[in-house]
């Protein structure tokens, strides 16, 4: 840990989250040495990018289809 004089607590106030989500976010890196970063686009594996993308392109492609729905129904009439 950098700021060691800082402690835990010090560390999860100045980031703004939770004393016990930081508590459990260095245990799991200490079992694992590893970091799943989630949220903000960054994911654990190759798969869920791709499951992520394929989902966007879903629902982008739903949205078009539905714009030429009410378009139809609009200019046929």
């Amino acid at each position: 840990m950098k700021n060691k004089d800082l402690g835990v607590r010090g560390c999860a106030e100045n980031l703004g989250i939770g004393y016990s989500t930081l508590t459990k976010w260095l245990k799991d890196f200490r079992e694992s040495g590893d970091i799943p970063v989630r949220g903000s686009g960054n994911y654990a594996s190759d798969e869920q990018k791709e499951i992520a993308r394929l989902r966007r392109e879903l629902r982008d492609a739903q949205d078009a289809l539905d714009v030429l729905k009410k378009a139809i129904n609009i200019l046929g009439k």
